[in-house]
């Protein structure tokens, strides 16, 4: 499992690379779902499988909304990929930054955090994120429905500002 989670950090380190390199907003939505994913795989790894499968949700609903401003905004029929040189040379320079700050802080930081809630105990009753689930939908039950709410409510905001040439009202920009 310490090997899974290491693919999922290193994932995660490459897909932010992507994102931070890539001037075309279609391939820099796409990693950040990536990154999302990731991110929510690594959570898993430390035993919090209600709460990256929440995470995971609203951040589906979220990238939908930035894919959606992203393809309303840009017109590029032919988007720079990551094949290009001058994005081949960001991620080889966002890359080398990482791996140099790595290198300035690496220590023994990473000998304790790779166990997750439920090696800790010998008899556990429930999972370490079961806990905070009771807590989510009794105190942030009005908060959840207020969310989902406002993500439905930019969702059709998107859809009516792409709509058509004539109708949209950001068109002209």
């Amino acid at each position: 499992m310490t090997y899974v989670v290491y693919l999922f950090l290193v994932g995660l380190v490459v897909g932010m690379v992507v994102v931070a390199s890539n001037p075309s907003p279609y391939f820099a939505a796409l990693g950040l779902v990536v990154v999302a994913g990731l991110g929510c795989g690594i959570l898993v790894g430390h035993g919090g499988s209600f709460l990256s499968l929440v995470l995971f949700l609203i951040y589906l609903g979220g990238m939908l909304v930035v894919f959606a401003y992203s393809a309303a905004l840009a017109a590029e029929p032919f988007p720079e990929g990551l094949g290009s040189r001058p994005i081949a040379l960001s991620v080889v320079f966002y890359l080398g930054g990482v791996g140099l700050a790595s290198s300035l802080f690496l220590g023994g930081w990473y000998e304790s955090s790779w166990q997750s809630v439920e090696e800790f105990g010998e008899l556990l009753v429930s999972r370490g994120d079961i806990g905070g689930v009771a807590l989510m939908y009794s105190f942030g039950g009005g908060m959840l429905l207020i969310s989902a709410w406002v993500l439905l409510l930019t969702l059709f905001v998107v859809l009516e500002l792409t709509r058509g040439l004539g109708r949209g009202a950001l068109r002209a920009v």
